[in-house]
């Protein structure tokens, strides 16, 4: 098993494997954001306790889904799970990852249903900080995405870990108040490491891979800071016959319109009006559609209030689409971008609506290109629906 053990300042972890944490009291301290409310965690632990098993799930974005970590074994979702097998040895624990890289919570709360909530979590970290845009809408679907996990028939444990990017940026303000309102325990890799970083205690590259992802050392820390509560909370638990109740779900905070949602692709959505569109074989989520042909016209009618169209954005011949909702305004998307690393799930957030629907969408493609690009292909990976009834 795993022994903690305080040698001055210094918090040392050690697992089976013989490696350090980083993690020192004074970093454990910062980065508690919220100890939040203990019931279900309680409740998980005792599970265990008991010798049932549990399943440990974690969503997020390419942190999540383990970038820079040097083998699947090593990123922070996975060492959470083996910290539960340590912790009670012989215990079933099962592992569901659902971090995909380059996407954020918009994203997460349509598709955690099929992706995490159908294999019955006991045990869920939640990790956007870094894909998130510090503004009112990933507040608005980080909550749609904890109130859909809260309220799974097994009332699963929720925790939020907070990342960075190089600049000590997330959006944490946003989310945290959030998971204040939800009584979610909540721990920062940010306020652990970033004040370590500014005063030359700790260097970039001890904990970061690139400019975002943590590597080994980092996913490591990342992991004690969660476990670190959990334990905490361990080390208190009460009889099985003590265990407080699971506190009811408040009012949404900001919205419950991304409680209420569905991510279609080409097998559950049917076009009302396809011209120069075929089927797209082989998307992340399903067929989706595609086109090289400007003038191409795609129309759905979808309820819903929110919508949100998932391309392919990537530095290679693409084209823009016009995305437009009941004949209004119409966004502009474009699937080229300046970087060299690969493509990515690129969300088209378009204007929402009043009523539930349903509602046309409408989708062009332009003759108008990114000037940099030789041609006009775009793919169309998924239809997201918020506000469903």
């Amino acid at each position: 098993m795993r022994r903690v053990t305080v040698l001055g300042a210094v918090m040392v972890a050690v697992s089976v494997s013989g490696a350090e944490s980083m993690l020192t009291t004074e970093m454990a301290k910062r980065a508690v954001v919220s100890w939040g409310d203990p019931a279900r965690l309680q409740r998980v632990l005792a599970k265990a306790r008991r010798g049932e098993a549990i399943t440990v799930g974690v969503i997020g974005g390419s942190i999540t889904q383990g970038a820079r970590a040097s083998k699947p074994e090593l990123n922070y979702g996975s060492l959470v799970a083996e910290w539960w097998r340590k912790a009670f040895p012989g215990l079933q624990v099962t592992f569901r990852n659902a971090g995909i890289g380059a996407t954020g919570s918009n994203l997460g709360a349509h598709r955690v249903q099929p992706h995490l909530l159908d294999d019955h979590p006991d045990l869920v970290v939640v990790e956007y900080a870094v894909n998130d845009s510090p503004e009112l809408l990933s507040a608005e679907t980080i909550e749609g995405l904890v109130r859909q996990l809260l309220k799974a028939p097994n009332s699963p444990a929720v925790m939020m870990l907070f990342t960075m990017h190089r600049s000590g940026g997330n959006a944490q303000d946003w989310h945290g108040r959030v998971g204040a309102h939800y009584g979610l325990p909540m721990v920062s890799f940010r306020d652990a490491a970033w004040p370590e970083i500014e005063a030359g205690r700790m260097k970039w590259e001890d904990v970061e891979g690139d400019e975002v992802h943590p590597n080994d050392a980092g996913h490591r820390l990342c992991a004690d800071l969660v476990t670190h509560v959990i334990e905490a909370v361990r080390a208190s638990l009460p009889a099985d016959t003590a265990l407080a109740p699971v506190p009811p779900i408040p009012a949404p905070l900001h919205t419950d319109l991304f409680e209420h949602t569905r991510m279609h692709n080409a097998t559950s959505l049917k076009a009302v009006r396809q011209e120069g569109w075929t089927e797209l074989a082989g998307a992340p989520f399903g067929p989706g559609w595609c086109s090289d042909t400007p003038g191409s016209v795609l129309e759905f009618d979808v309820p819903g209030r929110a919508f949100t169209v998932i391309f392919h954005r990537i530095k290679r011949d693409m084209g823009r689409v016009a995305a437009s909702v009941d004949g209004g305004p119409a966004t502009s998307l474009d699937a080229w971008f300046n970087a060299d690393w690969g493509g990515y799930s690129a969300p088209g957030v378009l204007p929402r609506c009043e009523t539930p629907g349903p509602h046309r969408l409408r989708l062009e493609l332009l003759p108008e290109r990114a000037p940099e690009s030789k041609g006009h292909r775009f793919e169309i990976q998924a239809i997201l629906a918020a506000g469903v009834e």
